[in-house]
């Protein structure tokens, strides 16, 4: 394996509270991306997509609801995230690249009639799968996330956020997912958040994700959502949003979604109480009921 990729120790992973599952192993364009693939096989897939700076840790209160009704889950971590490899060079994360290498998911396990949840940066990459590889979703359901084309005014305070992913000198994983819980994280899972990042270089991919998010109309990724959201804007297929009611960050985004997109159309969507951005962590089994009950 190059120098420039970087591949997380395995002993890091050794102690994760409430995570029994092993990953399976997938190639996207040649680097290694950790899956965890659990339940039936015949059973229709669920796929959870994480976002930053998180990995599939997050949907540890999830993984045991589905799994108790049937479903097949897939989880993937991001590369640059959880157990995936990690290019030490900020240059070879784009938001193509990324879009691509879940796609390299979807096609390797030929997945097919997949219901996807999606959460902050699993929906700027999952919702452009739904939309490019209509034919493999049957469902999509997006918490606290948004499809940006770089076309709408971006708050102030996203810009702060990007400038500190970019230059402080220590970027603080496990303390940044406890700041977006509403019931905070334990030491045992914060450092579980911390585990995929043994140094500052495996951060490389979780401090470039706010620069990849289109914010304006020139943005390298602004025509290709622009696309999807041609493509969203015929979907018919049920879509839900469950949002978190404490999330500053994508507060309303679930209104756009649902006015814009025809599946929203009659859907049980919700805003869960005592959620924040990172509603897997605030209110996962609920999330889990939720989902099985609408599949359902």
């Amino acid at each position: 394996m190059s120098d420039a990729i970087l591949r997380t120790p395995d002993e890091r992973f050794a102690a994760l509270p409430d995570f029994p599952w092993t990953p399976r192993y997938l190639d996207a364009g040649g680097l290694r991306v950790a899956c965890l693939d659990e339940g039936p096989r015949d059973a229709a897939p669920v796929l959870l997509l994480h976002g930053e700076p998180s990995w599939s840790f997050l949907y540890r209160k999830m993984i045991p609801g589905l799994l108790a009704a049937g479903h097949r889950v897939v989880a993937p971590d991001l590369v640059g995230f959880g157990r995936s490899d990690k290019p030490a060079d900020p240059r070879a994360y784009t938001y193509q690249a990324h879009v691509d290498w879940m796609r390299a998911v979807l096609t390797g396990l030929d997945l097919r009639g997949a219901t996807l949840f999606c959460q902050d940066w699993g929906g700027l990459i999952g919702l452009r799968l739904a939309a490019e590889e209509g034919d493999r979703f049957a469902r999509v359901c997006a918490g606290n996330t948004y499809l940006p084309t770089g076309d709408e005014r971006v708050p102030p305070a996203f810009h702060v956020w990007r400038a500190f992913a970019r230059w402080t000198p220590v970027f603080p994983i496990g303390r940044i997912v406890g700041t977006g819980c509403v019931r905070g994280l334990s030491p045992a899972a914060r450092a579980a958040y911390d585990a995929p990042f043994p140094t500052e270089r495996h951060k490389a991919g979780a401090r470039v994700f706010p620069s990849l998010v289109p914010t304006r109309p020139d943005d390298p990724a602004s025509a290709a959502n622009r696309r999807a959201w041609e493509a969203l804007r015929e979907w018919k297929k049920p879509f839900l949003t469950l949002f978190g009611k404490n999330d500053p960050i994508t507060r309303g985004a679930e209104k756009r979604l649902q006015s814009r997109i025809p599946g929203a159309a009659g859907q049980p969507h919700a805003v869960l109480r005592g959620a924040g951005h990172f509603l897997q962590e605030d209110v996962g089994p609920e999330l889990a009921e939720h989902l099985v009950a609408w599949m359902r």
